[in-house]
């Protein structure tokens, strides 16, 4: 299993915005520079730009562009010298169309060609030798731009089988992240048919997730600002509308522009994610920055959770492995698995474990309230916390601000003033 300081950086707390629908094309003169361009575009964040790798280098390119448009982006390899690199991009600026952005990767480390690099054009130039999530920031930052805010991250959280809690881990999480450390966060709430986040907010919005997915072509910032039902300050929640007039056959990017509009607004999403495998749910996962599988302790849910995780860790091999939790643990005279034996059969530890209590939940449930708001105070309030700073990358400062006053603490609770407040 590997350690903190060999995941990518991106699984290290790194926000790289997604690369909007461009053409790109890299024209290389090594097979590795080629085989990471390659491997980029099927990353998660390349989903929807459309990439073509081609050998040969900058004079390649030039003569492919002679008789035809050139792309969004181009890519140049080269191994040559300073001199050979401006010949070939002078050469191509005579065939570049005046919009395209041109990335060039070269192994000269000298500050006078990068500036006469960037005088004729040129977007950005990279050191070799590159890696996958270098190329991928690199073309993401061409269409950052100056002064904008970061993308808001995406957590999502699917139930390993039905009835495990997820629904619930998910709202208290949203509500933790929102409350404790203070971002603003929205619940989307996906399973459109029997979503609970109504319920559990007590909140009846006229309209939510489903007004925006069967109308895509009306998806807007200001549209999917009036779906959204305001459950406290920093936290709102787009609604399900859990009715069953009509079915929810949706194809695998119905939920893409909804997504997008939240995350270039909201810091922080929590994806409610239905128990079910459809194109749009295995979708929604591949493209989360964050996963988290809700299971409970026994061996249909280990079985299902491992399945979950190993398929998207394969198919996200430049992020974090999804994190699981176990849920609904210690009730009374049912055999369990331990949550030893989940780690190994996962090869990862879980990052909480929720004991079962049906009293504290259910109350919640039933008034429409998250357990901090019923029972700030109960210990598996403290769990979502600390399952809120683990999701977000967070460490929590309580402790560190109680500390600051070490071997004194004790005194000045003594004294006449701590007395009176």
């Amino acid at each position: 299993m590997a350690d903190e300081a060999t995941l990518p950086s991106e699984a290290q707390g790194e926000q790289i915005a997604p690369v909007p629908r461009i053409s790109l094309q890299a024209f290389c003169e090594t097979s590795e520079l080629a085989g990471i361009i390659a491997e980029a575009a099927e990353d998660r964040r390349m989903d929807k730009a459309h990439v073509r790798v081609q050998m040969g280098g900058a004079p390649a390119a030039v003569e492919a562009y002679r008789t035809a448009p050139t792309p969004n982006v181009v890519i140049l390899e080269t191994t040559g010298r300073k001199g050979e690199i401006l010949g070939h991009l002078d050469e191509l600026a005579d065939v570049c169309d005046a919009t395209t952005k041109v990335i060039v990767i070269g192994q000269v480390n000298d500050i006078v060609l990068y500036r006469e690099m960037m005088a004729r054009g040129v977007s950005d130039y990279m050191m070799g030798p590159t890696g996958v999530l270098d190329i991928i920031r690199t073309v993401s930052g061409l269409y950052a731009s100056d002064g904008a805010k970061p993308v808001g991250r995406t957590i999502a959280i699917i139930g390993a089988k039905g009835g495990v809690g997820a629904s619930t881990i998910a709202h208290n999480l949203a509500w933790a992240i929102s409350k404790d450390i203070g971002t603003d966060t929205c619940i989307a709430d996906m399973d459109l048919a029997f979503g609970t986040g109504g319920l559990d907010f007590n909140q009846d919005p006229p309209q939510g997730m489903a007004d925006a997915v069967f109308s895509p072509d009306r998806v807007d910032t200001a549209f999917v600002d009036r779906l959204l039902s305001r459950c406290s300050d920093n936290l709102s929640l787009l609604a399900a509308p859990a009715t069953l007039e009509r079915v929810y056959d949706l194809g695998p990017e119905a939920f893409d522009s909804v997504i997008d509009i939240l995350k270039a607004t909201v810091p922080s999403i929590v994806l409610d994610m239905p128990h079910a495998w459809t194109g749009w749910t295995k979708r929604a996962l591949a493209t989360a920055d964050d996963i988290l599988v809700v299971a409970a302790p026994d061996l249909a849910n280990l079985r299902n959770a491992k399945n979950i995780i190993d398929l998207l860790r394969a198919s996200r091999p430049n992020d974090a492995a999804p994190r699981y939790m176990l849920n609904q643990t210690g009730v009374a005279k049912r055999p369990e698995i331990k949550p030893a034996d989940f780690a190994k059969a996962l090869e990862s530890e879980p990052v909480a474990v929720i004991p079962f209590e049906p009293q504290l939940f259910g109350t919640a449930a039933n008034n429409g309230q998250m357990l901090a708001e019923m029972e700030p105070g109960h210990r598996v309030s403290q769990q979502f916390t600390d399952l809120a700073l683990a999701m977000t990358g967070r460490h929590d400062t309580r402790k560190a601000r109680a500390g600051l006053l070490g071997p004194l603490a004790p005194i000045l609770e003594k004294l006449p003033f701590r007395k009176k407040a």
